[in-house]
Order: structure tokens, then C-alpha cells, then sequence
């Protein structure tokens, strides 16, 4: 038995990559997990997997919300409530990417990427306080990226949403210090999920194959399935990762430039 055992888990962007994984983690430590994505239906699969689960296992709630649309995420949140009684964790992970020079980019993605990645963050978290301080507390795991503070040029609104990430967290885990709700940044580095595939803007190599060090999703998974468990305030999962953050700080001009190159046509 885990620490996760009967407590309850709302992730947002569960149909597929990190969320689905982090969903059928936590149910596999019997942590029981509201799954959100824009249809039901894109859950199918994950409801399925939680199924086959060895017993015991969580239960799986599947529900359709917009993070981008604040009372969806705030009824999402309360059908969590009402089906199992409590709220202990919240994943943010719902994001998008997006690729172009800033002055270029289609309007509608970059507004698409920032009503995601900050709005979505934002409603995500209104929703899920009240609930967790009627638990008496909980765990508030944002994902963020190790671009987060760091020059991204073609990739900027994207490294910049993460950045707003990263320093909410900073500030929010003060804010809910008394709630005796956690806050940890988590920040990610190149992840094996149809993400890039999917982001929107210019495509390019940078979609495709990459000689970057890749994480698998179970992998990210297991580490928000520890933090949810023994929360740490930063959580960045490889030593590389870890470098390019170092770099990133010592020599920007250095990264910018080797961000150029990945992700101009």
C-alpha cells in the first residue's frame, strides 16, 4: 500500500503523453484519478487501461473540459468531489507548443498556446484550492520545461508560458503554505509524446527526430507520482536537463543559439 492509497488526483490533458501516463500511474497506487480532456471519448483508451489494472487499483473518472474555460474546469472539479468526496492532487499538465518567429506567428496560435498555458494553469488551480483545503491539504504538481527561464527564439511564447509557470509556482507555494498544499515546479526536458508533433505554427525537423536525450512518459509518471507522495518544491529528472538549465543561465547567448538552429526552418 501506498501513501496514494483512497486519495484523489484531477489531471488536466490526460487523454494521451504525460497525463495519460501520470493517470494510470497514480490509479496503479490506488490513488483514484479524475482524468480531464476536451471529449470523453479521448479517454476511452485510458479508461480501458485503468480497467486492466491488477487489483487493487483507483478508480478512473473521465471528464470532458477546456482548461482554457474556466467553468468547466470549476463543474470538472465538482464532479470529482461529488463522485469521490475529496480533492488531494492536481496535475496541471494540459499545455501546447508552438513554433515561429514571434512578429510571424498566426495570431490564433499564439493565442491558442497562451489561453492554454497560462489561462489553463490558472483556471486549473482556482478550481482545485477550495476542494483541497476542504481536505485539509494536498499537492499541486505544475509541468513546466527546463525552457522555463531560459532564451528560446522560433520557440519563445512557448518558453515564455513555461517561465510564468515555473515562477507561479514560486510564489503560489507561499500563498498555500498555511493550507498545507504543496507547489512543486516540475520541469521537463524533451519528452517521447506526440507533443512536438502536435505543436502548432511552423513544423520542421524539430517535430521529428531528435538527437536530444528522450524521456518516456512512464518515466515522468513515476516522478509525479513521487512528488505527489514526497513533494519537492523543483523537480528536474535528469542530469542533462539539469545542464541545459546550468548553461542556460551561464551562457544564454550560447543555448539561443543552438535553439536557432533546432528550430528555424
Amino acid at each position: 500500500m501506498t501513501s496514494l492509497q483512497g486519495k484523489v488526483a484531477f489531471i488536466t490533458g490526460a487523454s494521451s503523453g504525460i497525463g495519460y501516463a501520470a493517470a494510470l500511474e497514480l490509479a496503479r497506487r490506488g490513488c483514484h484519478v479524475a482524468a480531464s480532456a476536451q471529449s470523453v471519448a479521448a479517454l476511452d483508451g485510458l479508461a480501458q487501461a485503468v480497467a486492466a489494472l491488477p487489483e487493487p487499483h483507483g478508480e478512473l473518472l473521465a471528464l470532458a473540459a477546456d482548461v482554457r474555460n474556466a467553468a468547466a474546469m470549476q463543474e470538472a472539479v465538482l464532479a470529482t468531489t461529488t463522485r469521490f468526496g475529496r480533492l488531494d492532487v492536481l496535475v496541471a499538465n494540459a499545455g501546447v507548443g508552438q513554433r515561429g518567429a514571434i512578429a510571424d506567428s498566426d495570431w490564433n496560435d499564439l493565442e491558442t498556446l497562451l489561453r492554454t498555458n497560462i489561462d489553463g494553469v490558472l483556471h486549473s488551480i482556482r478550481a482545485c484550492v477550495p476542494a483541497m483545503r476542504k481536505a485539509g491539504g494536498g499537492r499541486i504538481i505544475l509541468i513546466s520545461s527546463i525552457s522555463a527561464g531560459v532564451p528560446m527564439p522560433y520557440a519563445a511564447t512557448y518558453g515564455a508560458s513555461k517561465t510564468f509557470v515555473s515562477s507561479l509556482a514560486a510564489s503560489l507555494r507561499y500563498e498555500l503554505e498555511a493550507d498545507h498544499i504543496t507547489v512543486t515546479d516540475m520541469r521537463l526536458g524533451r519528452v517521447a509524446t506526440p507533443f512536438n508533433q502536435n505543436r502548432l505554427g511552423e513544423k520542421g525537423y524539430s517535430a521529428g527526430a531528435s538527437s536530444l536525450p528522450t524521456m518516456t512518459p512512464e518515466q515522468v509518471a513515476r516522478a509525479i507520482a513521487g512528488n505527489a507522495e514526497r513533494p519537492r518544491k523543483t523537480a528536474v529528472l535528469r542530469w542533462f536537463d539539469r545542464l541545459i538549465r546550468l548553461i542556460g543561465f551561464i551562457a544564454p547567448g550560447y543555448l539561443a543559439r543552438k535553439a536557432i538552429k533546432q528550430y528555424r526552418v
